[in-house]
């Protein structure tokens, strides 16, 4: 039987270091705090670490919470630029650092969060995060230039 990442890397407690490291980074960003509507980080944190820890290999909590996690839909609502992919990363760089992780399982997660994280843009437009400009979806972009009126 094979060991999951999730216990390779230490199971929950790991986890939560990341998390609470992680969203330290976003309390403080003008960018990306904006994109969480609660007043307290909690909940945010509280899904990403059920999120993380599911697709590792370790308990199903958040798919019995939540459902599928259906990231790109769960983030369309906001704008999510290049310049927030940025700084998402960031965060999470320095969150990954202060693990200490031997090389292959930091390079297997930090593989992973880069790909999630570029995975996430849905515009290139510099509005940063927050909600969909004018009510327009946030994926949603023309398919032909405007109109001279």
């Amino acid at each position: 039987m094979s060991i999951s990442f999730y216990d390779e890397v230490g199971g929950h407690e790991t986890f939560v270091r990341l998390v609470d490291a992680f969203y330290r980074g976003v309390a403080e960003d003008p960018v990306l705090r904006p994109m969480y509507p609660e007043e307290d980080l909690a909940p945010a944190k509280e899904r990403l670490t059920l999120f993380l820890e599911q697709y590792w290999g370790g308990p199903s909590t958040y798919s019995q919470e939540r459902g599928h996690p259906r990231l790109r839909m769960r983030h369309a609502a906001f704008h999510v630029n290049p310049d927030a992919r940025d700084r998402w990363l960031a965060h999470m760089r320095a969150a990954v650092d202060e693990l200490a992780l031997p090389p292959l399982q930091d390079a297997t997660l930090w593989d992973y969060l880069q790909r999630a994280a570029f995975a996430m843009v849905n515009t290139f437009e510099p509005s940063g995060i927050g909600p969909a400009a004018d009510g327009r979806a946030a994926t949603s972009f023309p398919l032909s230039p405007p109109s001279p009126h």
